[in-house]
């Protein structure tokens, strides 16, 4: 995993330079917007999301130029989600990542339009003819982009889990509602280098298979880190779902057959690279750290 740890804090670091660079400043009364949009993305996390952008487009050789803004979009509209889930409206959370979350820090008003910001910049920088050259790319980026963020993926996600909170939910159910929640970012993240070449089929459907197994274990992973870790460890409160009701991996399969259900989504993800052969390594490698961290 050392392989991995370096790779992914070499691309946080462009990430984060990116990201500081494509968020406006300003002297004048909006300031405190791009404040606050600054304080919530560039506090920390581990850019996983840009980083399967740029290791998807690695695979096919595409121009890093080509690939940043795609993963700094990303990246904004993951912190926007962070930024609105974290509302007294939505989760009521106090900490993110170790500090303040953004309304605490700011206020509930500017935590909103901060979230707002963040989402349309990321669709300012996908649309943007200084990325892709193609325009076609650049539209089908878009176009999977929303579909991914919007009502029939990480948004409707978000309202299925809040309905969740009164309804009582099987495996099937919750399943369905964290494909959408937490998987839909990460088929993006993994197919974009696929769009971003040209290229789809097999190989484009191999990154589908790929995503749909690492973001099933990602949610896997929180579930038993919710359970088994401390506030101190994840920088946010614990037991959350628990107190609210809501029904998880956890819950439904136990411990045990949580771990299980992950290692056999690891197995999967390793086993949907096999056709890109090495190229696919640290790929392979995040879909092992991603049920083996700590936070």
């Amino acid at each position: 995993m050392s392989r991995l740890k370096e790779a992914m804090g070499a691309v946080a670091a462009e990430i984060n330079a990116a990201l500081d660079g494509y968020i406006p400043r300003s002297q004048d009364s909006d300031g405190r917007l791009f404040d606050a949009m600054r304080y919530s993305t560039l506090a920390g996390g581990k850019r996983l999301r840009p980083f399967l952008v740029l290791q998807s487009a690695a695979l096919f050789d595409v121009p890093p130029d080509w690939v940043m803004p795609c993963a700094a979009a990303i990246e904004m509209i993951h912190t926007y989600s962070l930024v609105h889930d974290d509302l007294p409206a939505m989760d009521n959370d106090d900490l993110r990542r170790g500090l303040p979350t953004c309304h605490k820090k700011f206020d509930d008003a500017t935590a909103i339009l901060a979230g707002d910001t963040l989402l349309t910049l990321a669709f300012e920088l996908v649309t943007a003819p200084d990325g892709h050259p193609d325009a076609a790319v650049r539209a089908e980026l878009t176009h999977q982009l929303a579909a991914a963020a919007g009502g029939g993926g990480m948004a409707g996600g978000q309202m299925m889990d809040l309905a969740a909170e009164d309804s009582t939910l099987d495996l099937a159910d919750v399943t369905r509602l964290q494909r959408r929640k937490t998987g839909a970012l990460f088929h993006f993240s993994c197919t974009a280098g696929a769009i971003l070449a040209k290229r789809g089929g097999a190989e484009r459907a191999a990154l589908g298979r790929y995503a749909e197994a690492i973001g099933l274990a990602f949610q896997i992973a929180d579930d038993l880190l919710d359970v088994e870790g401390s506030e101190a460890e994840l920088g946010k409160a614990v037991q959350k779902d628990a107190a609210a009701g809501k029904a998880t991996f956890v819950d439904l399969l136990g411990l045990e057959g949580a771990r299980s259900r992950a290692a056999q989504l690891v197995d999967d993800a390793v086993a949907a690279l096999e056709p890109f052969g090495g190229k696919a390594d640290l790929l392979s490698d995040v879909a092992r750290y991603i049920v083996a961290r700590k936070n």
